[in-house]
């Protein structure tokens, strides 16, 4: 009986100690679990603001050819408001309008000119520089030149879709943000873009002025002596012969002025000597 007690009570500590050491097995086995990863916000699940990445430029290969032309002509008439009244109704019809213009009369050359900055449409722009031309009687000078700006108008295009495309991007971010500090920096980004857009619209409207319209400058005058004269008449040599007096005149009192102290020492000089003869002669006699 003692025996099956025994027996009895081995069985049941062995059993004890197997199910003690299953329960601290299994404690080890927790702890060596790896934690979970902490919650991400909308701004870290969102891409980056600054890795945001933009598709390449694709340059299209079908765009037209974009010039720019410009240039001057310089040229000689006998007829003034004649060749200006030409110059402007032939602007008129072809779609154009003058800039600039300077009037200039130099007397001492007996020349006048007229000096017009005009735009005119590309496209008929040659036609245009054909009738100036023909106004001409004797043509000085001429300059044309044209510029290809296909390769600069492409670039400008392209960086302006490009941040059209970066702005919406950023307004998409913006409505998934949640933390202020992720709004305000999105915000501060699209006022970025936004400036930069706006000064790209400006320089592409610039170039599209620019290749719409050519830019020439016309300068026109006549040396012919003045109407009612022919540079030897009597009124011709007469005007001639005034002004030199004028101008000698003018040369005589400002060249006094420059030597007065001069002119003062012979004035006094003379007042010594006159003085001096009248006393001898009063001496004399």
């Amino acid at each position: 009986m003692i025996r099956l007690l025994y027996a009895v009570f081995f069985i049941t500590s062995l059993g004890a100690c197997q199910s003690g050491g299953k329960q601290e097995g299994y404690k080890v086995q927790e702890v060596a679990l790896a934690p979970a990863p902490p919650a991400q916000s909308s701004m870290d699940e969102a891409v980056a603001v600054d890795a945001i990445k933009m598709p390449p430029p694709v340059e299209d290969k079908t765009i037209e050819k974009k010039i720019i032309k410009e240039g001057s002509i310089a040229f000689e008439t006998n007829d003034l408001k004649a060749t200006r009244k030409i110059i402007t109704d032939s602007l008129k019809k072809h779609g154009g309008y003058v800039a600039e213009e300077t009037e200039t009369n130099n007397n001492g050359a007996d020349r006048k000119e007229y000096t017009l900055s005009v735009r005119i449409p590309a496209q008929n722009f040659e036609k245009f520089l054909s009738t100036v031309s023909a106004s001409a009687d004797r043509i000085e000078s001429k300059n044309i030149t044209v510029k290809d700006v296909t390769t600069e108008f492409i670039d400008v295009t392209t960086r302006l879709n490009n941040q059209k495309l970066l702005e919406n991007r950023y307004k998409e971010l913006l409505q998934k943000s949640t933390r202020m500090s992720d709004i305000l920096e999105v915000e501060n980004k699209l006022n970025e873009i936004r400036t930069n857009i706006e000064t790209t619209q400006g320089q592409l409207n610039y170039l599209n002025k620019q290749i719409a319209y050519s830019s020439l400058n016309i300068t026109f005058f006549t040396e012919t002596p003045i109407k009612g004269t022919d540079g030897n008449g009597f009124g011709y040599r007469f005007k001639s012969a005034l002004s030199e007096s004028v101008e000698l005149l003018q040369s005589i009192f400002f060249g006094l002025i420059t030597s007065w102290p001069v002119v003062l020492i012979v004035i006094v000089l003379w007042f010594l000597f006159r003085r001096w003869r009248r006393k001898r002669r009063v001496a004399n006699s």
